[in-house]
This record gives C-alpha cells, structure tokens and sequence, in this order.
C-alpha cells in the first residue's frame, strides 16, 4: 500500500514499484487525482479504481482497510509547505497521519513500513553524524517531519521493520501540484528571485527518491534508515545550474546569515496579506533550513543500496525542460540541449 501516491514524490513512487513488478494499492483522499497523477508517466490507468481506498489518511479502520491483502507499506503522504499560511494544515496533518499509518501497518505484519521523512527532520545547528541526530528547527514544517521521524524511530527501537527514508529539496520533473521548490525554481529561470541566503541544504532528484524507496522494499531486513542520495546545493550551485540550463545570466546576491533571517520578516508579511494563489518563494522557514548549511552522511545508500545520485545539472534540466512543457515557464527558457526525461 502507498500513501501519498498522487503527489510529486508518491507518484514516481508508485511508478517505481510499478516497474519493479509490485502490485500496488493506492490510500488516496482524491481518486480523480491517481490518473492524472501518472499520466504524464504513460500509466494513467496502471493502478485500477478497484485498487483505490477513497479517505483521510488519517483514519485507522479505513487504514487497516487498505492494508488488507498487503505485505509492505510505502507512506508518502504529507502536506509539504512552508508558507506559514498553510502552518496549521500542515501540523493537523502530518503526525497524525504518520501516528495512524506506521502504528496501523507495523500491527498489520507488514514489512518493510517505509516512512518518506524528510532531511529537514535533521536539520540542526552543528554537525550531524552517521547516527542521523534529530533536527532542532523548531517551525510548523520541519517540527511536523521532526516529530514523525519520533514515530517511526520509536518503532525501530521495538525492532519493528520501519526504514526512514529522507529526501532532501526534491527537484525533477512532473511535479502534479507545483510543489514549493518548483515554484522557486521557476521564479529563479525568471529572473524574480534575485538573492539567496548563505549556506545549502541537501538536494535530490526525485527519480532518485523513488529508486531508494524500490531498493529498500526487502522483507526482513529490519529497522533502516536512508538519506536519500543528493548534492549540497547553495546559491552558486542553483544559479549556476540555471544559467547552464537556459543559457541566460542569473546573477544573485548572497545574503550573509544574520541579514537573511531578518529580510523574511517583510515577505512573510506580504505573502500573509496575498490571496492563496500567490506566494513570493522566501519564507522564515525556507531560508531557515537553508542558513543551518546542514550536511548529511547519504553514503549508506551509495553502498547499500548501490545508488549513486543524478548529475545535479541534469536534475535541473530536465525540470526547467518539464516546467516549460507543462507551461509553467515561456518557450523562450526551454534549455537548448535538454536531456531526455524518462517516463
């Protein structure tokens, strides 16, 4: 069973598993969304209505519904945002539903139960380590990822076979609701997101997030957790990729760490007084994850798993070549040699 199937990362999830020949039950809130979702892959009717729980992956007795017949569990469902006016939807959501989908699953026998975290759940001043410390960011995303990852550890600590797996800033192509980083990136192709602050964090394609959940999916291997392959990606990585990707100049300023703390303050301001729809890509919270320049061990899953990452200039080529097919970016910024994208 996959929650979270229709968004950016559980659909190239799915698609992965579908490829790997898993049969796969989809827990969805919307199942208009599951076509749509996986079109773009060419496997628009590959998960049949019959194999579609309709509800809140929040309830238990629909959630043991779903599991009925099932021998691993992928849990990708979040809400992924961190503009603050969307903080209270996104603390109701994601512990709970983590609360009621590992508790529910692990009960179940399944195994492996493979919980999509996140590296912000690590984020943290100072150096992190092998043993992947918890994070220390204190805001509505990371918080709602830190306490999860609490969940899912507590379980490992029983011997239950939960495995973490942590994507960083995911990138890459057939994104279904234009999540946060597309929505930056497309304003950084633009032109309109002229400085970044100091420091990184770890960034990943989202193809690879899919090939590390596929790898880990081993029945009796226990407790596990993954970072996700990526790079370390600050300003110059980004810009630098975007000005290779489109052959356009994107000059930025750096902004120092303290400075870009306090210049988010205006933008959360504005964006709290702009319709839904609008947002200025900025936020405390984003460049708070940014500024703490935490770097993670993802060699376990180099070895292990054998994954290496993509070339981060590919990554961002391919998104920029799928952002302008989907119309999000004008055709003038189709970059001239773009790889292709793979279905």
């Amino acid at each position: 069973m996959v929650t979270g199937g229709t968004g950016f990362v559980g659909s190239h999830v799915v698609v992965g598993l579908l490829a790997a020949g898993h049969e796969v039950r989809l827990l969805a809130r919307r199942p208009e969304r599951v076509q749509s979702a996986l079109a773009p892959h060419g496997l628009a009717d590959a998960v049949p209505p019959d194999d579609v729980v309709v509800g809140d992956v929040r309830d238990e007795a629909l959630i043991s519904q779903a599991l009925d017949g099932c021998d691993a569990v992928v849990h990708a469902a979040a809400v992924f945002s961190v503009d603050p006016r969307r903080a209270a939807e996104v603390t109701a959501t994601n512990l709970a539903a983590t609360e009621a989908v590992l508790g529910r699953a692990v009960a179940a026998g399944c195994d492996p139960v493979v919980h999509i975290s996140s590296t912000v759940a690590l984020t943290r001043r100072g150096p992190s380590g092998p043993d992947l410390p918890l994070g220390d960011l204190e805001m509505p995303y990371a918080a709602s990822k830190t306490e999860s990852e609490r969940v899912a550890r507590r379980l490992q600590e029983t011997g239950s076979p939960v495995v973490s797996v942590y994507p960083g800033g995911v990138y890459g192509p057939y994104d279904p609701h234009l999540g946060d980083q597309a929505a930056r990136l497309v304003a950084v192709v633009r032109g309109r997101l002229p400085v970044w602050p100091a420091g990184g964090y770890h960034c990943v394609d989202v193809r690879d997030v899919a090939a590390t959940v596929v790898g880990v999916i081993e029945a009796g291997r226990g407790p596990r957790r993954f970072v996700v392959p990526g790079h370390h990606v600050g300003g110059r990585e980004l810009f630098g990729a975007v000005e290779r990707a489109i052959a356009r100049r994107r000059p930025h300023l750096t902004l120092p760490k303290a400075i870009a703390a306090q210049a988010t303050a205006p933008i959360d301001a504005v964006n709290a007084r702009l319709p839904a729809s609008w947002h200025y890509p900025a936020d405390r919270e984003g460049v708070e994850i940014t500024i703490r320049d935490t770097r993670l061990d993802d060699s376990p899953a180099r070895t292990e798993l054998h994954l290496q990452p993509r070339a981060w200039d590919d990554t961002i080529r391919d998104t920029i070549t799928w952002l302008v097919d989907a119309g999000h970016l004008d055709e003038r910024y189709r970059p001239a040699a773009s790889a292709t994208i793979p279905g």
